[in-house]
């Protein structure tokens, strides 16, 4: 698969049921990821670019926080997530936030913002290096270049048990390997910013370890939409995951009967201020 493909097909996609599979992902991530752009300085006032909106979720939360003195602009190039997102702000009653239907790379605005920020984003695209780079001339001297990304190889570490869950994981994993995903961006985020021209950035990596159904429904939802629809082009076996109809049922009692926790998918987030 090229770049370009990548940059055009979305390992996830864009159903209706990735599109709920995100908002609950959102909601469990969301007080980890406003205390991460609180101490990275976003707040009242500030104009703030998010990139790869998706359906809206990091774009409202950013809206919250600079407030109505403050403007958001969310770029997202999918139409489906962006008419998702563009109603969902609207009922919330945002209007501070601006959606904008467009690529990422070549994106110009007429006026420098006070922050970039990003969730989940930099490890989907083919150059996050470039990205960054393009970014942090959408900044203005002083402004804050913030991202959060997947966590994968914590994530695999700690699900080598139980051994339906661990295969499960694996599978996951291996699907975005062989997508072209970045898998790798908690070592790399490090000197991505200062490839694109950044300050070392301040990092921190958390993650929610647990046992509820909430956690088996996000991998096996994620599965849904990252593995199974995938499995033939990629060359993927499903063999070691048994009947799908079944699937999550058996990694809650399997989780539930081992006695232990399971991680979710965590946050490495990085930041930094441009200089003046």
């Amino acid at each position: 698969m090229t770049p370009d493909s990548r940059e055009q097909d979305y390992l996830l996609g864009s159903s209706d049921a990735e599109h709920e599979r995100l908002i609950h992902q959102a909601a469990r991530l969301a007080p980890v990821t406003e205390q991460f752009f609180r101490d990275a300085g976003i707040g009242a006032g500030q104009r703030v670019l998010d990139l790869g909106a998706g359906v809206g979720d990091v774009a409202m939360l950013a809206a919250r926080l600079v407030g109505p003195s403050g403007q958001v602009v969310a770029l997202e190039r999918d139409e489906r997530s962006i008419d998702r997102a563009r109603k969902r702000a609207s009922a919330a009653g945002l209007c501070n936030l601006e959606f904008v239907q467009g690529e990422i790379t070549g994106f110009v605005d007429g006026i420098l913002f006070d922050a970039a920020v990003g969730r989940y984003i930099l490890q989907f695209l083919p150059d996050p290096v470039a990205v960054l780079r393009s970014v942090a001339g959408q900044v203005r001297p002083g402004g804050i270049v913030a991202f959060q990304e997947g966590t994968w190889a914590t994530f695999l570490a700690l699900s080598r048990h139980p051994p339906l869950w661990s295969a499960a994981a694996t599978l996951l994993y291996e699907a975005a390997v062989r997508f072209g995903v970045h898998v790798e961006m908690e070592s790399t985020l490090h000197r991505s910013f200062q490839e694109a021209g950044l300050p070392v950035p301040k990092m921190r990596l958390e993650m929610e370890l647990g046992y509820e159904p909430e956690f088996t429904q996000w991998l096996f939802d994620s599965l849904m939409s990252g593995a199974y629809p995938h499995a033939g082009k990629l060359n993927l076996s499903l063999e070691m995951l048994g009947d799908v109809k079944t699937l999550k049922q058996r990694l809650q009692d399997e989780v539930l009967a081992s006695n232990t926790v399971v991680p979710w998918l965590g946050l490495v987030s990085a930041w930094c201020r441009k200089p003046e």
